[in-house]
């Protein structure tokens, strides 16, 4: 019985759907062709796609993911510190350092500085 009822409304959902699309009335105007026609669409590029992001972008970008990696991994270990104690201390301090390097490179590349 629940199956020929979830069968039931399944088929009136979808009987209603195609009929909210086939509705008399419910589209408008035709769109011109200036208005149906691709914006920017289908044309030869001037550029490379490599070329048009500057390089600096990127070591702030290593610097982000980093930092994202770092959140990503601190909020598990806060509940796995409580059962595992120092081991877990040591492992955060190892994965810490390891994203520290990471830190001082992007300092000694000048990530820091607004330009």
């Amino acid at each position: 019985m629940e199956l020929l009822t979830l069968l039931l409304i399944l088929l009136l959902g979808l009987g209603g759907g195609l009929l909210l699309q086939r509705w008399p009335g419910r589209h408008g105007a035709s769109p011109t062709y200036p208005q149906r026609a691709p914006f920017l669409g289908g044309g030869t590029p001037d550029t490379h796609a490599w070329s048009r992001y500057h390089i600096r972008y990127y070591p702030m970008t290593l610097l982000l993911i980093a930092f994202e990696m770092e959140m990503m991994f601190m909020y598990p270990w806060a509940a796995v510190y409580v059962e595992q104690g120092m081991k877990a201390v040591m492992e955060m301090g190892m994965f810490l350092s390891i994203l520290g390097v990471g830190i001082v490179y992007g300092w000694r590349e000048g990530v820091f500085k607004w330009q």
